[in-house]
C-alpha cells in the first residue's frame, strides 16, 4: 500500500544490497550519546561559500566511539533557506546516515505515511518506519517555533543532541 504511494508522490525505494537499516532504538542511542565539541568550534562551524549557498560541517567523536558530523548549509539568497544536519559515520563505510536535520521555513514538506503536509521550521528525524519503505532515513519531519534562523536551529541541535561545549565557549556563532 506504501509502495504506489510513494510512487505517485516521486519517491522511489532507495534499498539495495549495501543498505544499512537503523532501529528506533538504535538512532535514540546515537542521538544521545555524549559529544564533545573542540574548543574551537564556533571558528569551524562558520559558514563559507560554496556553489551557490554557504555551508560547513564539524567532525565529532562520541563517548562511545560514534563518529558524528554536523553538517550547516544556508542559501545564499534566502536566509530562511538552510539546514543544519547531525549525521553518524556508518562503521566501516565513508556513508553518513542522517539522524536529525533543522530546516528552515523555505518549502513546503510532506510526510507521506502520515499524509500530513505543512510550511514552517521543521526538525527532520530518522526512523526506522521510513527506512523499510525505501525513503530517506530522515524523511519524517515535524513543524517547530523552536528557531527561526540557522544559529537557533544548531543551538535547538546541540541542545537535543547530547553536545557539550567547552566551558570557555562563547556563544556568539555567526
Amino acid at each position: 500500500m506504501l509502495q504506489p504511494l510513494l510512487a505517485a508522490s516521486g519517491w522511489s525505494n532507495r534499498s539495495s544490497p549495501k543498505a544499512i537499516t537503523y532501529l528506533d532504538h538504535e538512532i535514540e542511542s546515537l542521538i544521545g550519546e555524549r559529544k564533545v565539541l573542540p574548543h574551537d568550534w564556533q571558528s569551524r562551524t562558520r559558514l563559507k561559500p560554496k556553489r551557490g549557498h554557504y555551508e560547513r560541517h564539524l567532525d565529532v567523536s562520541g563517548a562511545s566511539a560514534g563518529q558524528f558530523r554536523p553538517i550547516l548549509r544556508k542559501s545564499v539568497e534566502n536566509p530562511l533557506d538552510f539546514s543544519i544536519i547531525l549525521a553518524v559515520r556508518v562503521p566501516q563505510s565513508n556513508r553518513l546516515f542522517r539522524l536529525r536535520r533543522y530546516n528552515g521555513k523555505s518549502h513546503e514538506h510532506t510526510n507521506h505515511i502520515e499524509r500530513v503536509t505543512f510550511y514552517d521550521f521543521h526538525i527532520h528525524f530518522a526512523t526506522e518506519r521510513y527506512q523499510e519503505i525505501g525513503a530517506r532515513e530522515d524523511t519524517f519531519a515535524e513543524p517547530t517555533d523552536r528557531y527561526s534562523d540557522v544559529a537557533g536551529a544548531l543551538a535547538c541541535l546541540i541542545a537535543d543532541a547530547n553536545f557539550d561545549t567547552p566551558p570557555d565557549s562563547q556563544r556568539a556563532l555567526f
